[in-house]
């Protein structure tokens, strides 16, 4: 009986370790942690990439640039980031060009927040207001722009704009005096509300339409050698999109709150129903042209766009559509 029982503890290790052997690692990296993100949370904490035999290391790089720094310089194997910055190093002439293969979020993430509450907001109140801006060439702030100017308001005439500070210090410039208004992701925004430090008055996201803000991206060559687990993460992403479609905002924060842990649960909910409901939120994970074609717009409009990039050259879909088809 002993000899069988330690052949049966010896077997189960011996499948132990054949199991872990397969489970394949991916550093992803993400520009920044945001309740913007959940339906990336909901696939790890419900278990979809593990389900697909991934373990996912996720690292917070706070910031575009930072981001794509480590994507290209091998620090990551997949980067969560604004679809621009894949546009801004193919313009360099990068010879391994990053390809955006599944989008997460479709509009822009970003609110309007005022320093004093505003009953009946206009556009047109912040001409000669002081405005704190985001980062120049990124996304939120290409996007503010673009919105600013649908609205007749040239935001480097009509405004003091400020977009010299940086990306992780925006809020506590603006909660320490600077600005008349700010453009803010959540949960700041709600919670600058909840302490009396601002008041949001507009959503960018609403304001601006579909595009792809935020899309999981790698290095051409990752991808071609990694079409299994491209696809695995893909399909993985795509259950967590459906999943967040289809339950209310409290499940969602409940399953996301680990990543929140000094977020208020009701907040978290607040946040989630707010970009549920303004359709932040991808569906599925497809980059379509001509959402790709709007973020280009944009992007050109802000005198960002070095040239136009057909949608075939830096977007691949085949993994998204075929995620979608199982």
């Amino acid at each position: 009986m002993r000899k069988w029982g330690f052949l049966l503890v010896a077997f189960m290790f011996l499948l132990s370790a054949c199991s872990s052997h397969d489970v394949k690692t991916l550093r992803v990296a993400e520009v920044t942690r945001s309740i913007f993100y959940a339906p990336q949370y909901v696939a790890i904490e419900k278990g979809f990439f593990a389900e697909e035999g991934l373990h996912i290391e996720l690292n917070t790089t706070w910031g575009g640039d930072k981001t794509m720094t480590t994507l290209l310089s091998n620090g990551a194997d997949i980067a969560l980031v604004g679809s621009e910055t894949s546009i801004y190093v193919y313009s360099q002439g990068a010879i391994d060009p990053v390809i955006n293969f599944a989008q997460l979020t479709q509009t822009d993430g970003t609110f309007l927040v005022s320093r004093e509450p505003i009953a009946n907001f206009t556009w047109d109140q912040l001409k000669e207001s002081t405005f704190l801006g985001q980062r120049k060439g990124g996304m939120p702030q290409m996007v503010g722009e673009y919105v600013l100017k649908q609205h007749g308001i040239d935001p480097h005439k009509d405004l003091n704009l400020i977009q010299n500070i940086e990306f992780a210090n925006i809020a506590n410039a603006f909660a320490s005096g600077t600005g008349d208004f700010v453009q803010l992701f959540e949960p700041t925004a709600s919670i600058f509300e909840q302490e009396g430090k601002g008041y949001i008055v507009a959503s960018f996201g609403t304001e601006s339409g579909h595009l792809p803000y935020t899309t999981f991206m790698a290095k051409q060559s990752f991808i071609e050698k990694n079409k299994d687990v491209i696809e695995k993460f893909t399909r993985a992403l795509y259950k967590a999109q459906q999943w967040v479609q289809t339950h209310e905002a409290k499940e969602i924060a409940t399953v996301i709150q680990p990543y929140f842990e000094n977020t208020d649960i009701a907040l978290i909910e607040k946040v989630v129903d707010r970009y549920k409901k303004q359709g932040s939120y991808a569906t599925d994970p497809i980059l379509d042209e001509e959402e790709w074609n709007h973020l280009q717009n944009i992007m050109k409009e802000a005198n960002e766009l070095p040239s136009y990039i057909d949608h075939s050259i830096l977007v691949n879909t085949s993994f998204a559509e075929n995620a979608q088809k199982r």
